[in-house]
């Protein structure tokens, strides 16, 4: 006897429940298009992360020359990087050196803009 009760109430449940679940909101508002300002552009699009300091090297290599430092305080600007960014070739600022230096410490710096 206590079964089909238990049953029935879940069955009642489940009814009610259901048609709040599945029914579109009415008064859900339209996605909009996301309008990104002008403060969440930055010039800036790298930094060196997790190390005080990079190796800036001729090739896309550990085992090339070493050309020069790139400091994590240094402005720099990068040319290319190679297909899955585990070199990223770029020109130091402050320094003028051009060369290639490891991806795993040179990330592009992401905004996030909530308007």
């Amino acid at each position: 006897m206590r079964l089909p009760r238990i049953a029935a109430a879940a069955a009642v449940t489940a009814a009610i429940a259901l048609p709040a679940v599945t029914a579109p909101a009415a008064n859900a508002a339209a996605p909009t298009a996301a309008v990104a300002s002008a403060s969440c552009h930055k010039a800036d699009p790298y930094k060196v992360h997790h190390a005080s300091a990079v190796t800036i090297r001729s090739k896309a290599s550990s085992k090339s020359t070493a050309l020069g430092v790139l400091y994590r305080s240094h402005k720099f600007t990068v040319h290319k990087a190679t297909k899955y960014g585990e070199w990223v070739y770029i020109t130091d600022k402050n320094t003028g050196v051009k060369g290639w230096v490891s991806g795993t410490y040179v990330y592009p710096v992401v905004y996030t803009c909530l308007h």
